[in-house]
């Protein structure tokens, strides 16, 4: 666990650095975080600072998480993660903001949901090159996965083989990306590069250690 901030994927652009060069780059919006609990060793066995971000309607909240946001008077949010516990000290209902924890220039991890791509088969999902040739009797082979083992011995597919089905929606973390620029009055910061997810989707932002 580490220090860092809850934002969402809002999509790409570039900018020009201050040495002329071209920098392709995503644009997250990180709100003011809002802390709706504080974790503490005595307490929890570890410390850790909860925060919360997007609005929620109280009708679409259970009685205990709206107990839960009431206690840290705060109303009703949508995501919630954990992180590091601050050096400053925080109690619940407090905000922080991105220049609290990130500068620019500063290496950072991002964790996000890939996106879902549905049912796909081995040559997308896997990067399998097909049967190939369509000749000889090959018919509608081309993109098939071939061969998944042998038959009577042992009489199964091992597990792990690779084959179709779903694929994306997975947690994925991009390491190593730069802070380029941060924009406090657009509550908005540009990370160079790609990062993982649809447009308006959650990210992590999250301090290396």
């Amino acid at each position: 666990m580490s220090k860092g901030l809850l934002g969402k994927k809002i999509g790409m652009t570039s900018i020009f650095g201050d040495d002329g060069a071209h920098y392709p780059c995503t644009v997250v919006e990180v709100e003011p975080n809002v802390v709706t609990q504080i974790r503490t060793e005595e307490k929890d066995g570890y410390t850790a600072v909860q925060l919360a971000i997007g609005d929620k309607k109280e009708k679409r909240t259970s009685k205990a998480m709206r107990g839960h946001f009431e206690t840290s008077g705060t109303s009703p949010k949508r995501f919630i993660r954990e992180f590091e516990m601050s050096e400053n000290e925080l109690s619940a209902g407090d905000t922080v903001s991105i220049e609290d924890v990130f500068e620019e220039g500063e290496i950072i991890d991002v964790s996000g949901t890939s996106k879902g791509k549905g049912f796909q088969g081995v040559v997308k999902r896997h990067g399998f090159r097909g049967v190939g040739d369509a000749t000889h009797g090959q018919h509608n082979r081309q993109r098939h996965p071939g061969s998944i083992g042998a038959g009577s011995s042992p009489s199964r597919v091992f597990k792990g083989m690779r084959m179709g089905g779903r694929m994306g929606t997975d947690r994925v973390t991009v390491k190593n990306l730069t802070i380029l620029r941060i924009m406090s009055e657009q509550n908005a910061v540009l990370i160079g590069g790609a990062i993982p997810g649809p447009k308006n989707g959650l990210v992590e932002l999250r301090k290396k250690k």
